[in-house]
């Protein structure tokens, strides 16, 4: 199998999140593995423990690339005990998967020099096991990106250890910042869709939502520079979602009861267009470390009918749960063959 760290896009893997995200029995992970298959995707999964990422891998495509494995979000690596975790992740699946993504955590902004020498140090027992998978630290926590650019740099010599964007949290971060700077005491993740204020404000919340893209090409660029293997989280979204703000398809809009612009709905923070210039952003400036892509998309409610995969729900009395995950497998599916369009491009 293909390392990530390939220099032609073409051969650049796009992974997508591969999961029993519905309730049911494993003919959910059996669709999965089928459609994953016939759209070319490689996986990346979530795994609580080494026994549950087992199991998962056990279904995962056999695709060319290896799977990249997200650990539990509880994971920290300040603390001792969960970077003995992640090395016992990494001894049983070295060779077998690409590499462990790891959240940051808030409390690291005021622990810099302790984060730099715990990850040096734990980068270099990763090196001393044969095939053994990259670590990247991923920016979940809202913390300022240039202060995530570096806690990279510093770690420039220490070959295993690099770092995931997702660039949802990097674009909610972004928008909510740069918003606050226009209304001082008013946080746009406050506000809703349904909100009597938002009329008033749209238009400078659409201008900070234009300013998430520049801040992820900017942090592109400068972490492309330290040469290493550069992952993404790519997925879509808007401060104004209730909920989980993030982790939408780049092909949705989000529906207003007015009319901004001509439309009664609003742009999220990247779209198709903005997709595009992020592709092209990593394929041009990560050229001497590489690249590698994830779809991160948890949101898509809907149902499709299993068509072809209806065999492997013969056993179901009601099938409602399978043509749900069939319906957010079809979502991930359109997203790779924008992202593979994309990629193709350069």
């Amino acid at each position: 199998m293909h390392d990530a760290n390939v220099s032609s896009a073409s051969t650049i893997p796009i992974r997508a999140l591969f999961q029993q995200r519905i309730p049911g029995d494993e003919a959910l992970l059996q669709l999965a593995k089928l459609r994953f298959a016939q759209a070319g995707l490689a996986a990346e999964v979530y795994a609580e423990s080494p026994d549950h990422l087992e199991r998962i891998l056990g279904f995962a495509p056999s695709q060319e690339y290896l799977p990249m494995v997200h650990l539990s979000r509880t994971v920290n690596l300040l603390h001792e005990q969960d970077r003995i975790i992640v090395e016992a992740f990494a001894a049983r699946f070295a060779g077998r998967v690409a590499g462990f993504v790891v959240h940051d955590k808030a409390e690291m902004r005021e622990q810099t020099n302790t984060l730099v020498d715990v990850l040096q140090e734990l980068g270099g027992r990763l090196e001393r096991e044969k095939n053994c998978p990259f670590l990247f630290l991923e920016y979940a926590a809202g913390l300022e990106p240039a202060w995530f650019v570096e806690v990279m740099e510093r770690l420039r010599p220490v070959t295993l250890v690099s770092c995931c964007i997702d660039v949802g949290h990097v674009g909610i971060k972004q928008a909510c910042t740069s918003f606050a700077h226009q209304h001082p005491g008013l946080e746009l993740w406050t506000l809703s869709v349904e909100d009597d204020r938002l009329p008033a404000l749209v238009t400078d919340v659409q201008g900070a939502i234009e300013t998430a893209l520049p801040t992820v090409l900017e942090m592109t660029r400068s972490l492309g520079k330290i040469g290493k293997l550069l992952h993404f989280h790519l997925h879509d979204g808007h401060p104004l979602i209730r909920g989980l703000s993030d982790h939408f398809s780049f092909l949705i809009r989000v529906p207003i009861p007015f009319s901004y612009a001509g439309r009664r709905s609003l742009s999220t923070l990247y779209g198709p267009f903005g997709l595009k210039d992020i592709v092209s952003n990593a394929l041009q400036t990560c050229r001497s470390g590489g690249v590698s892509f994830t779809l991160e998309i948890h949101q898509a409610e809907g149902r499709l009918p299993l068509a072809d995969a209806a065999g492997l729900f013969g056993h179901w009395q009601n099938i409602a749960n399978g043509e749900r995950m069939n319906y957010w497998l079809s979502v991930l599916a359109e997203n790779a063959l924008l992202l593979d369009e994309l990629r193709r491009r350069f």
